[in-house]
């Protein structure tokens, strides 16, 4: 029965995405730009504290 709600769940994602592209080319584009942004800040951050955690937490 999960597995049945996990495809229906994905299925309304994928539809309610869809849908914001057909409906709104530009603001799709602009989720997908803050998207990248959050994970580049993400990486960034963990680039940060790698090179924290190399020089010995200093």
């Amino acid at each position: 029965m999960a597995v049945n709600a996990k495809k229906v769940a994905v299925y309304v994602v994928v539809v309610f995405v869809m849908y914001v592209i057909v409906t709104d080319p530009k603001k799709a584009a602009d989720y997908v730009q803050i998207g990248f942004e959050g994970i580049s800040d993400a990486a960034q951050a963990l680039g940060d504290f790698a090179t924290w955690v190399a020089n010995g937490g200093k």
